[in-house]
């Protein structure tokens, strides 16, 4: 018996996690996330799914981020009616993670139309609301670590740590297939091993087809242990001090914003950098801090090292946006944390249009940055973007600290994978660029894994396995090879207008401008 594996997301792509395993008795989604990046690339997230969702008996959710579960909401609102299973810790985060980003898509969606209805352009709706989200927190069933869990007829699952983020799990999917099941290994994103806060990532041996993740296939990175982590992050804190003007973090509001805060108040403890007040101006990181604290235990610590970030005088927590708002009477040394890490939504981008422009402050980027997004270009080194419809000078120090990264890196992945084997069939990578993807698999091509092994799926591709083999289907892709990790043309139309103001400022004389514009406007006609 064979049975069909489609990639919805994450192929091509670091963002959309969506896997859809369709048997003749059963048809489960494996995550359902949401598209990330480009506005091209964001705009899949508003369109009809390419599955029917009444159909999908039941989703496998490997972790929380709003990547691999954002739009189990319009999932549910399109009919869904299944079982969501995830760990306890998933199931907590996302029930303050996916209203949160109903809220933003309506305050977000408000915004736009105010802006159609001046250019006479017709209103849109949100992908989904926040009482959207609360629905589907509703569906939700957990799942143990070790514990097998019937998911569909004739599938059932494992779940796995992943080491990721807290609650973040590998899921091992077996499907009934004759005399034995066919076992098909999804990694969910896979943390670095050998960290603080978070245990190392785990997985079964001798599965039959492994799903991985290459999200930094391309990149090494130096073992660095939490002293020496510290460390760095107390020099650039130094320095921005130094600089003499606010410090932002865009974090990523679940884990890397409460590992920053854990570190910061550690540093300011022991005197290693100059006391402030710390703003963690996020409502989604303000409620998760609090299941942190709750569910945050180190067996590496022997203890729970997010406990006391509530207690900390120094921090402060920005619920509602007025609050958020004051902060632009601050002058000197402070240090602002808010999301989203990519620096594509929330908060964030408010702070950035207040500060990019300004020598003094300072902005650390603190994990990875996927292409077409606003942190991208600013860690790509532009001088100019558009925010919101704005063009703002970059004249404040853009750093980056990738110490923090709750990935494994090409070696870890590679250990992991090998952990793995041996795998009697394919090994298909996902959630990676494509430069990423090629390097995982020459690193991986002859060192455990034969080349012919290793499958780079594309949006939608699908697939027909059994224990040992794997034939690609004819089907339709939403978007062409390789649109899915680049800029798009909204990102050259943005980038087109900066170097024409460049330009026209740069121009001696009023005369000259006209002339320019004059060429311009000939070449449209």
């Amino acid at each position: 018996m064979t049975f069909d594996l489609t990639f919805h997301g994450a192929a091509g792509c670091v963002t959309g996690s969506c896997a859809q395993l369709r048997t003749d008795r059963g048809n489960v989604l494996v995550d359902c996330g949401m598209f990330q990046g480009s506005k091209t690339l964001k705009a899949l997230n508003y369109e009809r799914f390419p599955f029917d969702p009444v159909e999908i008996d039941a989703v496998l959710l490997t972790h929380a981020h709003i990547d691999h579960s954002g739009l189990l909401p319009k999932l549910m609102r399109a009919g869904f009616k299944g079982p969501i299973h995830a760990t306890a810790g998933t199931a907590d985060l996302c029930a303050v993670m996916l209203p949160d980003a109903g809220d933003i898509q309506e305050s977000e969606v408000r915004q736009l139309n105010r802006r159609n209805e001046r250019r006479g352009r017709p209103p849109v709706e949100p992908i989904y609301t926040a009482r959207d989200a609360e629905r589907t927190i509703e569906l939700f069933k957990t799942a143990k670590l070790g514990r097998e869990v019937r998911v569909a007829p004739g599938v059932t699952a494992v779940y796995w740590e992943a080491g990721h983020i807290l609650g973040s799990a590998s899921i091992e999917v077996r499907v009934e297939a004759g005399d034995k099941p066919v076992s098909l290994l999804f990694s969910g994103d896979l943390g670095p091993g050998g960290r603080e806060f978070q245990p190392d990532p785990e997985g079964p041996s001798g599965v039959d087809h492994l799903i991985m993740e290459s999200t930094y296939g391309a990149r090494a990175r130096t073992l660095i242990d939490p002293a020496t982590r510290r460390r760095m992050l107390a020099q650039e804190l130094r320095d921005a001090h130094r600089a003499g003007g606010p410090l932002l973090i865009p974090a990523f509001a679940v884990e890397r914003s409460q590992e920053l805060l854990a570190d910061i108040q550690i540093l300011m403890d022991e005197g290693e950098v100059p006391q402030t007040d710390i703003f963690l101006d996020s409502p989604l990181a303000i409620e998760a801090t609090e299941v942190f604290r709750r569910r945050g235990w180190s067996k590496a610590r022997g203890a729970n090292p997010f406990e006391r970030l509530r207690s900390a005088g120094r921090l402060q927590f920005l619920r509602e946006p007025w609050e958020s708002d004051r902060l632009e009477r601050l002058s000197g040394w402070h240090i602002i944390m808010a999301a989203s890490g990519m620096c594509d939504a929330g908060r964030v981008r408010k702070h950035l249009k207040r500060l990019l422009w300004r020598r003094d402050a300072t902005v650390l980027l603190t994990g990875f940055q996927a292409a077409g997004t606003l942190g991208r270009l600013l860690s790509d080194g532009a001088s100019m973007v558009r925010i919101q419809g704005d063009h703002i000078s970059v004249r404040a120090r853009i750093r980056s600290l990738d110490v923090y990264s709750a990935h494994a890196d090409a070696a870890g992945l590679e250990a992991w994978a090998k952990a793995r084997a041996p795998v009697s069939g394919k090994l298909f990578l996902v959630h990676g660029e494509p430069e990423g993807q090629e390097a995982m698999r020459a690193r991986l091509a002859g060192d455990g894994f034969a080349a012919e092994q290793i499958i780079i799926p594309s949006l939608d591709d699908r697939f027909a396995l059994d224990h040992d083999t794997v034939v690609a289907q004819a089907g339709a892709s939403r978007l062409k090879p390789g649109a899915a990790a680049r800029t798009d043309w909204h990102n050259a139309r943005a980038q087109l207008l900066l170097d024409l103001e460049a330009r026209l400022d740069a121009l001696p004389s009023d005369a000259e401008r006209e002339a320019l514009l004059a060429r311009l406007s000939k070449s449209l006609a």
